[in-house]
């Protein structure tokens, strides 16, 4: 990918969670592209790892707690963000969670409360972000959220994940339409699967991994390097007509059948 392509422009990187994480390899690929960086994550428990890595970055990359399941908490994580970065140009949001015990049996049991949950993590903490994050975007800008095949497709054991990921691609839709107006693009990137802390619960994740590597049509699976470029050119003017998409970095699994 050639160089600069974020040259110049200050964003926000929601979702920091170790150095396996798909957000630290966006936020290396943002980096790489010129780009200014505040972290966020969630819990004084991920804390110094997030410190730590945003050390490794080029510039004055911050790291700041964002707890997405509070509006105080958000309220307080964007009144940080605007006291270091009065201008945004770009956010990405890489957030998802639901109960292990939601994604271990079948998907008829799912609670309510664990039903509501994994919608509120992982699809309504983009919409919340996106209302906050849109008035920093004063020249404009672009957002970025992940998803996976599982939004449209049963994948097993993703199970109230894979419904939560469904609502926020519509939300990717409806928030495109929205902030078209103002200059600010919305997209997704549908990543293969990756060994990342939330795969970690979903069960049998090995085999998913083997059966991908075996009918990806590149034969092979995903790195996190890969899903940091792509999200790096949807950040980027070279992607300015580009919004209200899903694009899937997975190798072309996805086309496939049998």
């Amino acid at each position: 990918m050639a160089q600069g392509l974020l040259e110049g422009k200050v964003g926000v990187v929601f979702g920091i969670a170790n150095k396996r994480s798909i957000a630290w390899a966006c936020a290396q690929s943002a980096a790489a592209q010129g780009a200014r960086l505040i972290l966020t994550y969630q819990g004084e428990r991920l804390r110094e790892g997030a410190e730590e890595l945003a050390g490794k970055l080029p510039g004055d990359a911050r790291a700041l707690p964002c707890d997405v399941s509070s509006e105080a908490a958000l309220d307080e994580g964007f009144g940080a963000i605007r006291d270091l970065m009065p201008r945004v140009d770009f956010a990405v949001h890489s957030i998802a969670f639901a109960d292990k015990e939601e994604l271990e049996a079948e998907y008829v049991t799912t609670s309510r409360e664990g039903f509501l949950r994994a919608h509120e993590i992982s699809a309504y903490s983009f919409t919340a972000i996106a209302r906050r994050v849109a008035p920093l975007m004063t020249a404009g800008g672009s957002l970025v959220t992940m998803t996976y095949l599982g939004a449209g497709m049963v994948v097993p054991h993703y199970n109230v994940m894979g419904v939560a990921k469904a609502s926020l691609e519509a939300s990717v839709r409806y928030l495109a339409a929205d902030l078209g107006p103002k200059s600010i693009r919305v997209n997704a990137i549908s990543a293969g699967p990756i060994r990342t802390l939330a795969a970690s619960a979903v069960g049998d994740f090995g085999t998913i991994l083997d059966l991908h590597k075996a009918r990806a049509p590149l034969r092979r699976n995903v790195e996190g390097a890969e899903v940091g470029d792509a999200t790096a050119f949807l950040l980027s003017d070279l992607a300015r007509g580009v919004t209200g998409c899903v694009l899937f970095v997975d190798g072309g699994f996805h086309i496939t059948a049998l």
